[in-house]
């Protein structure tokens, strides 16, 4: 008889239906309700009921057999106050980015362990990804998640990694003493990098924002093909955006959480 695993605690309703939306990853344009079931660990019977519910009220959608995140549910998402203003706020700098370098322009913050793209904006230059807003990443395979934790206190940092850093792809760094290294670098120079550690090909170069009381509250990159000679190439851009993002934010009252 199929069982949920999380019977033991006998979730409500709200738990469940949140596991079966935070079932879709990036990559996830839509899936069925069996894949749903099996990846929010419910049973299917339970996962068939809460998907209709779901798509009643619009944070999902049907096409057939397959579901998809809702419209709904995007529109919530941008109504988040910190994040909304935010983005923005950042919005023109992410412009002035993408038009210097051609490249997309993002902007994340950090949740946990993970990135969370708040803002992107594409570059005529840039190759497809399967990046999108409000998807998430895990931040030590990522240029925004090394800019923003270069800069965390080290008891926020130690309360954030895990024990085991997963590899995202070959090239992603999982050693912990590694990790604290380019971190120091990037704490020094302000940038950091990911050269293919979360997509094979792909390049992303990052560069922190910090509130008026000093603290950081997320961060700025560019995504494209450059390779490892990216830093060096778009590096004082990123960099440049940053600082510039920062001033404004500065004369605000948006802060870190």
């Amino acid at each position: 008889m199929e069982q949920d695993k999380t019977d033991q605690g006998n979730p409500g309703i709200v738990r469940r239906a949140t596991d079966l939306l935070a079932a879709f990853s990036a990559e996830d344009r839509s899936l069925t309700v069996a894949e749903l079931a099996r990846r929010a660990g419910l049973a299917r019977s339970t996962a068939y009921r809460l998907v209709e519910q779901v798509v009643e009220v619009g944070l999902m959608e049907r096409h057939g057999t397959r579901i998809q995140l809702g419209l709904r549910l995007y529109e919530l998402g941008l109504q988040v106050p910190q994040q909304r203003t935010l983005r923005t706020a950042v919005s023109p700098y992410l412009h002035d980015l993408r038009d210097a370098t051609r490249h997309t322009a993002n902007l994340a913050v950090l949740d946990g362990a993970d990135i969370v793209y708040v803002d992107r904006v594409p570059g005529p230059n840039a190759p497809p990804l399967p990046f999108r807003l409000g998807g998430r990443h895990v931040a030590h395979a990522t240029a925004m998640g090394k800019a923003i934790m270069a800069h965390l206190e080290a008891d926020e940092l130690a309360a954030i990694l895990p024990e085991t850093l997963g590899a995202v792809t070959p090239r992603t760094t999982t050693d912990r003493a590694t990790l604290t290294r380019e971190l120091a670098k990037v704490r020094s120079n302000g940038l950091a990098i990911d050269h293919e550690e979360t997509r094979l090909g792909v390049t992303c170069v990052g560069s922190p924002i910090f509130d008026r009381h000093g603290r950081v509250l997320a961060a700025i990159s560019v995504t494209g093909l450059a390779g490892p000679a990216a830093l060096g190439r778009y590096g004082p851009a990123v960099r440049m955006a940053a600082l510039n993002a920062t001033r404004f934010l500065q004369r605000t009252a948006i802060h870190a959480r």
